[in-house]
């Protein structure tokens, strides 16, 4: 067994390093040990369970449900609010307390990451030991608990901190994966979503053991080069190294979204709310000094079906015009006239901006990229609400504008 990874969990992050904080300050009750949520305001529809605490979970209670249906589950739940820079300083004193025992660390998410011990254990010693004194500082230091899977990939260290919560430190090795794995929901695999989850239940695959074990043509043919992976994940199977940030340098993709505290339901709206979106995407564009020879646009109905479209571009963009001229585009041309709660826009294929040609069958955007140009600078020295487009600038958009919550994505 040549590779030893760790996967690193922060037990309900959000809740947890709330509780924590409020004990710290004289709080005499632990969230963590009564039915309580973290949420936004419930009296809008940012209004949404982000973490939940273990008797709260005995409601019934789920990640990503209003909070009005979780308040009437259990009446007497205590919701608090969710505190982001908060969440940020824990999660950096987390990987702070990982960088102490290897150089190899890949953050996954906040509150989640892989940690390559391999080659480690003559300097630190036996894999499970070191990962036990992790689990137990971190509780001492930090004051809150986290879930610590072991394995030889990626993917089974992962599927390892899943197996049991929390506070746990788990094995799942490939010899284990029969007994361990196989009998799992296939929707307990990772990458296994909402919408994957009944294609495979009609194909009669409902354990984890039955993806592994189904004819491989088979999910090719349904599911193409996803099914390939569902199989590998399936059986154990993940290469993928463990990539440090400082190694993780070339963006793939700049993208925004925003769930909005109202229903979308006319053309308008959706407009604003893009060219909103295109702004913040383009102005990263052009901090990275990055085009886009590829722009997407994510759409998610109040019903939560989700929905997306791309156009390839001859010629590679950073305008915030040409990014919001073509998000429109493939917004007229998939969105449904079903009400809407989310929209995003993605910006994909990049390549520097010294690499782009002019084309003839492209608009030129010279004029408008001196304007883009002139604007950042504003922006970035005097803050970004002193430069403001007309479309945002009367009583009316601006409370309009204020209902957006606007998420950053960049992808590597």
């Amino acid at each position: 067994m040549s590779r030893i990874i760790f996967h690193i969990d922060v037990n309900s992050a959000f809740l947890s390093w709330t509780a924590v904080e409020r004990l710290n300050k004289g709080d005499p009750i632990d969230l963590r040990e009564i039915p309580s949520i973290v949420g936004g305001d419930s009296e809008t529809r940012h209004g949404i369970v982000l973490a939940k605490s273990t008797p709260a979970k005995k409601y019934g209670i789920v990640t990503g449900e209003p909070i009005a249906m979780a308040l009437r589950k259990c009446p007497e739940l205590v919701c608090v609010p969710p505190d982001f820079p908060l969440y940020a300083r824990n999660s950096r004193r987390m990987f702070e307390i990982l960088s102490d025992y290897s150089d190899r660390i890949e953050q996954f998410s906040i509150d989640e990451g892989f940690l390559e011990y391999s080659g480690m254990e003559k300097l630190l010693g036996p894999p499970l030991e070191t990962a036990e004194m992790i689990r137990q500082r971190i509780k001492k230091e930090l004051g809150f608990t986290v879930n610590i899977g072991i394995s030889c990939n990626k993917i089974l260290a992962k599927m390892a901190g899943e197996l049991e919560k929390p506070d746990k430190l788990i094995t799942l090795f490939p010899e284990e994966i029969e007994e361990k794995l196989w009998p799992l929901p296939v929707e307990d695999l990772f990458m296994v979503g909402r919408r994957t989850s009944p294609r495979l239940r009609e194909m009669g695959i409902r354990t984890i053991g039955e993806l592994a074990n189904f004819p491989l043509p088979l999910l090719e043919k349904e599911f193409k080069s996803f099914g390939r992976m569902l199989h590998a994940y399936a059986n154990g199977i993940d290469d993928s190294p463990v990539v440090p940030e400082s190694e993780a340098t070339e963006l793939k993709s700049i993208g925004n979204s925003t769930t909005t505290s109202f229903d979308v339901e006319d053309r308008e709206t959706a407009y604003k709310i893009l060219l909103a979106l295109s702004e913040t995407v383009s102005m990263r564009l052009r901090g990275h000094k990055l085009c886009a020879q590829e722009i997407a646009v994510t759409l998610k109905s109040s019903d939560f079906k989700v929905y997306s479209h791309q156009k390839q571009l001859v010629n590679a963009v950073d305008c915030t015009n040409a990014v919001y001229e073509t998000a429109k585009e493939i917004f007229d041309e998939v969105w449904k006239k079903e009400p809407l709660r989310l929209l995003g826009v993605r910006a994909g294929k990049l390549c520097a901006e010294d690499c782009v040609q002019l084309s003839f069958l492209e608009e030129d955007w010279s004029k408008q990229k001196k304007a883009d140009a002139a604007m950042d600078a504003i922006r970035l020295k005097y803050g970004k609400n002193t430069v403001r487009r007309s479309t945002f600038a009367d009583d009316e958009s601006k409370g309009f504008a204020g209902k957006l919550k606007i998420k950053d994505q960049v992808i590597k």
